[in-house]
């Protein structure tokens, strides 16, 4: 997201359309890599008000973040989605999805209907590809979601609604393990019928 940094500072620093920022994460003590990530981020945000870093990121943490954003933003690199099932219970909360369409996010997901998408980049180029996906999120933030939020917030509330509609039925935890019941062992299993003495205790 701040990898044309000067562009980051305008999105930011817009009075007409405001913008908070907030990263959260943890990452392991050993995995150097992500920690210079997250040191990077705090050398080049700590001088925006409206930009912060969340240590200690955990169920209770998580909670909150969905219960209180407007946005939440899922951007790894295509085909290397973790899980992104923080995405569903956000959507769930009334925070709508900004993703790269990788994960579990193809299945759900509507443009500008339900959320928002991150188009792909064809580029072969890795560090091309990330360049090119990088300007369209910042060309989503600007153009398109914003304007939306702030200009239209009857349509950003019908956007939400349909978000929380089109996730619950789908993405939840009870589908998840009814159907894993029903069809990896019950393809054949008819239940047996209750005997009137077992019926007769159950009520008792």
């Amino acid at each position: 997201m701040i990898r044309d940094f000067e562009r980051f500072e305008k999105l930011v620093s817009n009075s007409k359309y405001p913008v908070q920022v907030i990263w959260a994460g943890k990452p392991y003590p050993e995995d150097h890599g992500a920690i210079d990530i997250f040191n990077d981020i705090h050398n080049k945000i700590k001088h925006l008000p409206n930009c912060a870093i969340l240590t200690g990121y955990e169920m209770q943490l998580s909670g909150l973040l969905k219960r209180g954003s407007d946005l939440w933003l899922n951007t790894p690199k295509m085909y290397r989605e973790a899980s992104g099932t923080s995405g569903m219970t956000a959507a769930m909360n009334g925070s709508v999805n900004l993703s790269i369409p990788d994960g579990w996010i193809p299945e759900f997901s509507n443009h500008g209907k339900n959320c928002f998408i991150i188009e792909q980049s064809e580029s072969e180029d890795s560090d091309e590809r990330d360049t090119q996906e990088h300007a369209t999120l910042l060309t989503l933030l600007e153009k398109e979601i914003t304007p939306l939020y702030y200009d239209k917030p009857k349509a950003w509330t019908t956007l939400v609604k349909q978000s929380m509609t089109d996730v619950l039925p789908e993405f939840d935890s009870n589908r998840m393990a009814r159907e894993y019941y029903e069809q990896m062992y019950t393809a054949d299993y008819k239940p047996a019928k209750k005997s009137v003495k077992a019926k007769k205790e159950e009520v008792i």
